[in-house]
């Protein structure tokens, strides 16, 4: 074979560093483009961003130049007067107040806003006001050490007692610690608030706040009497459990009542519940019955290249210093475009979804229609690797809710009449068909898959289940109540 040199023309896409920031900044959250933006200001010199002006910067070109010129024939006067004019008083900068009874413009107030205190502090605070000795404080931190978020023991008795032990003998103590003292301290800990936490399971939790109540308490005894047969209650055999407790219908109905007014989980009350706050990048509204998509100005941060420094560019100098700012203006030209295409980006594919979940914004979940990405790809022209990126961590602010882009795709299940229905349309029908059964008579998987069919929806009894598991709801039997 011989060999040859020749040219080949030949088109091949190459992901240039613009291409591949223009992608890396359609995948960002808003804020991970927020973090990026500050990354790229910090770092650019000629990238800034426009800040709205304040009160003071808001005053008018014209009286600002009125002000300095009378200012200014009132100094080139020939004979200056007594008081010569000034641009402040001393009054905008100190307020003085001649009396005590004067009250200052921004009082001044202490700071007595409160931590977060966990469960185990709280714990640790009552406990250090216990008559203790120093082994039995130091049995209760361990225990206090060993619970869960729910404010139960999680470990055994004996695992305690091991490690009370081995501190023990780390402090030259040669006392033996047994069982029956690490539960001596444990009902310690169970009476202090909150009332059942150190419980070992959620019978001995509702059992030590039963113990707690007054005696003249109403059912109180009967409650107890459920909870020493809570397997039988666990699982709704009521005619097993009339009969071994020996409780009437009645009698076992305010039993359960005043069950459900105790606290199963103690120690939830003390979990930090910071607000996960998401703030939309598309806000939907329906003006004049017709539906307006628009990016949330909070998102859009408005850049722009610095004016100084682009004007110290000169074309012909090819010094470092001209050439750093050269390409650091690039970079900011860069930047400000790949932020503007993924807000278009952004806005064409909202839109597009507006555009065929128009239904759900009108009626609800059971009215979202089945849609995946391919469908959005082929409308606004764009790959569905594009549309994915887009829809990920963005979220959509509608008149029911904010829902992240993500939740308006789902898949379908063919209708009788050869249509096809999204699988969140029915997830919420069979939410609904659900709260208004009959408590006493609960519907079965079989009679939920048959009532839909009746509306025109084919599914098979699994697949009602499975949609009914992820809804979380128990089963019939577990919905079942006779009392």
């Amino acid at each position: 074979m011989k060999l040859s040199v020749g040219l080949k023309v030949a088109n091949s896409l190459s992901l240039t560093p613009q291409l591949q920031q223009a992608i890396r900044l359609l995948q960002l959250s808003s804020l991970e483009l927020e973090q990026e933006i500050q990354l790229q200001l910090d770092s650019n010199p000629l990238l800034e961003k426009v800040e709205e002006q304040s009160n003071l910067e808001s005053l008018s070109t014209s009286e600002v130049e009125h002000d300095q010129k009378d200012l200014t024939n009132e100094l080139n006067a020939d004979h200056l007067p007594d008081d010569l004019p000034v641009d402040t008083d001393w009054d905008d900068v100190y307020t003085h107040q001649p009396t005590s009874l004067g009250a200052a413009e921004y009082e001044e107030r202490e700071d007595n806003r409160q931590g977060h205190l966990s469960l185990q502090q709280h714990l640790i605070e009552q406990v250090n006001l216990l008559h203790f000795s120093k082994i039995d404080k130091l049995i209760a931190h361990c225990i206090i050490d060993s619970l869960d978020d729910k404010g139960f023991l999680e470990v055994e008795i004996s695992e305690i007692t091991t490690s009370v032990q081995h501190l023990l003998q780390s402090m030259d103590y040669e006392e033996e610690i047994e069982d029956d003292e690490v539960l001596v301290v444990l009902k310690h800990i169970q009476r202090l608030e909150p009332i059942g936490v150190g419980s070992r399971n959620l019978a001995e939790c509702l059992m030590v706040q039963l113990d707690n109540l007054p005696a003249s308490t109403p059912c109180r005894n009967d409650a107890i009497k459920l909870l020493q047969h809570y397997e039988l209650l666990i699982t709704n055999e009521l005619p097993r459990l009339i009969k071994q407790t020996g409780l009437n219908p009645e009698q076992l109905r305010c039993a359960v009542d005043l069950l459900k007014t105790l606290k199963p989980h103690p120690g939830l009350e003390f979990e930090d519940r910071e607000s996960d706050y998401q703030v939309p990048d598309v806000v939907v509204l329906k003006k004049n019955d017709c539906w307006q998509v628009m990016l949330n100005p909070d998102v859009m941060p408005k850049l722009r290249v610095n004016s100084f420094y682009a004007n110290m560019i000169r074309r012909a100098d090819q010094s470092d210093d001209n050439q750093y700012l050269r390409n650091q203006m690039l970079e900011a030209k860069n930047f400000i475009k790949s932020i503007d295409e993924r807000h278009k980006t952004l806005l064409k594919v909202a839109t597009c979804i507006v555009e065929h979940q128009k239904a759900f914004l009108e009626i609800g979940a059971e009215g979202m229609k089945p849609l995946v990405l391919r469908d959005i790809a082929e409308e606004v022209e764009l790959h569905e690797s594009t549309v994915s990126r887009v829809t990920t961590n963005k979220y959509m602010l509608t008149p029911r809710g904010l829902f992240e882009l993500k939740y308006f795709f789902s898949s379908h299940v063919g209708t009788t009449s050869g249509g096809e229905a999204s699988s969140t349309a029915i997830r919420a029908k069979i939410k609904k068909l659900i709260s208004e059964e009959n408590i006493r008579k609960p519907l079965s998987d079989n009679a939920i898959a048959n009532m839909l069919k009746e509306e025109g929806i084919d599914v098979a009894r699994r697949t009602v289940a499975k949609y009914r598991e992820s809804l979380h709801i128990p089963s019939s039997s577990e919905r079942k109540v006779l009392i």
